[in-house]
């Protein structure tokens, strides 16, 4: 037998539904580590091959769909029955995101790492509000301190992020024209502008967890 023969995994019935039920039965996306972990007694190329049946399998299921996001696995519903699991589930508003945070959001997942007070500057508005809902719901993060006079925080987008708008990482972002008319919002002018990486100061300890400036 070959090498190349021996490195194929073979995904038996059984391991390829073990493996669906971990992915299904996760509260977030399963990495591939985290499964070679979880059935560490079986080959590690079988359980390759069963992730890959089980892609090829929900290829042709008209509900479901088998994803990669950030660096994971998931099942999750297909993009166009969303309004019907919207519906069963009935979202409260209070749930969803305003028109200012997801204007924010998307200057953070553009622009990071960002400062509050540039974060005004391109939309305009004192923003310390709104980063406080972000922050709450680990949208985004405190990454670190821009390297200049005042020394203030700078943000990032989190992986919770890349889970809730399906990404598997900031590669897959869309235009940021395409994400403004998906979301529902127009973006501010200064959201199109190519912004380089700004010299990031790390954070001192016991700083990860403080709220964000009262100011902008």
């Amino acid at each position: 037998m070959s090498d190349e023969t021996q490195t194929v995994g073979t995904a038996s019935a059984e391991l390829k539904a073990i493996v669906e039920a971990l992915i299904f039965a996760s509260p977030e996306p399963i990495t591939p580590r985290m499964l070679f972990k979880l059935l560490a007694d079986e080959p590690a190329e079988d359980v390759t091959a069963a992730v890959q049946a089980l892609r090829a399998d929900y290829d042709q299921r008209p509900g479901l769909q088998f994803v990669e996001v950030a660096g994971g696995y998931q099942i999750v519903t297909r993009p166009e029955l969303h309004e019907w699991v919207r519906r069963l589930f009935h979202e409260r508003s209070i749930q969803k995101l305003t028109v200012q945070s997801l204007e924010t959001l998307a200057v953070i997942a553009y622009k990071q790492p960002i400062t509050a007070l540039e974060i005004s500057e391109i939309r305009g508005v004192n923003t310390s509000g709104v980063l406080s809902t972000l922050l709450e719901r680990h949208l985004i993060k405190i990454v670190g301190r821009k390297n200049v006079v005042g020394r203030p925080f700078l943000y990032a987008t989190t992986k919770e992020f890349l889970i809730r708008f399906g990404l598997n990482d900031l590669h897959d972002l869309p235009k940021v024209e395409d994400m403004a008319e998906a979301l529902g919002f127009d973006p501010p002018a200064g959201l199109t502008e190519v912004t380089p990486r700004e010299e990031m100061l790390p954070l001192g300890d016991g700083e990860d967890d403080l709220p964000p400036p009262s100011g902008p």
